[in-house]
């Protein structure tokens, strides 16, 4: 071992789609990360396994590569966030900030904090000889618990985040409905309180927030619908990208998505296929994270 170089990387860690058409949703974050922080390392790293395989077996799909070649070189090699840590150690990067690109601090994020307290945990018997000078974790969109940032105020910028879906629910006369995924394993009260603050900030549109797992539920968003008696909504995906879950649990045909549910009440649903990321409004939250990720943890970019 020798002494390494202390070159600085940013990561997000995105949850990664199969699907194409929501490719643009990571990009743009990826733009506007290296854009706001010019001269330094930026690499995305897929945290969902499956979706990474899916990938990687599209390197050997001859029909797929024949119909993009080398198009989606950067997600055809696309890695998890150990990987893609060990890649940049590797090249002597001891400095890197991964930002979560995640809505809020659910399992997906308790993951990623656990992979990086774990590398902090090496200790060499010389300090020169350790692997990282700083590695620190950015907090996800909805903020998370503790003291240092109050996550109400994550929620107030969120909502201001998201204006531009107020405006078009407002311009076509329609309530709006996100999707959020939401999980099993922690409290998707996050989402519920979410919904309110936007409420509070645009009185005038009806807002609904549900997930796929977790309150509130869609039965939630339907009970709401019916008793404001709506009769036209937009729908939308809270979520980064609108991949899997927005093309079926959102928009598909099928009797269980949304659109089915809710257009059997006689509303007239207009679903709207674009993820968060897309916004630079909402780049802009992981950013400031990033931010503040720098100052909190003393970090020299």
């Amino acid at each position: 071992m020798g002494k390494s170089e202390n070159k600085k990387a940013i990561v997000l860690a995105t949850f990664g789609t199969t699907y194409l058409s929501a490719l643009n949703s990571i990009t743009s974050i990826e733009k506007d990360v290296r854009k706001s922080f010019p001269g330094i390392e930026v690499r995305t790293a897929f945290t969902s396994n499956i979706i990474r395989k899916i990938w990687h077996k599209r390197r050997e799909d001859k029909q797929f590569m024949a119909e993009n070649g080398n198009k989606y070189n950067e997600f055809l090699n696309v890695k998890g966030i150990l990987a893609t840590i060990a890649d940049l150690q590797d090249d002597g990067y001891r400095t890197i900030v991964v930002q979560s690109t995640h809505i809020y601090s659910g399992e997906e994020f308790a993951d990623l904090e656990s992979y990086i307290n774990g590398l902090n945990t090496i200790k060499t018997l010389k300090a020169k000889y350790m692997p990282f000078k700083k590695l620190v974790v950015g907090r996800p969109a909805l903020g998370t618990s503790g003291i240092k940032h109050d996550y109400h105020k994550d929620l107030d910028i969120a909502a201001i985040a998201l204006k531009s879906d107020i405006e078009l629910a407002r311009k076509s006369g329609a309530a709006l409905v996100y999707l959020g995924h939401g999980n099993e394993h922690f409290s998707t009260g996050i989402y519920a309180e979410l919904e309110l603050a936007m409420r509070k900030l645009y009185p005038d549109v009806k807002i609904y927030i549900g997930t796929v797992e977790g309150f509130p539920s869609l039965d939630n968003v339907v009970t709401g619908l019916k008793k404001d008696k709506i009769k036209k909504v937009v729908l939308k995906p809270m979520m980064v990208v609108a991949g899997d879950h927005a093309s079926n649990d959102m928009a598909g045909d099928d009797e269980d998505s949304w659109k089915v549910v809710i257009g059997k009440l006689g509303i007239e649903v207009n679903p709207v296929m674009i993820g968060l990321g897309e916004s630079k409004e909402w780049s802009a939250i992981y950013i400031q994270h990033i931010k503040d990720a720098i100052k909190d943890n003393s970090v020299e970019f």
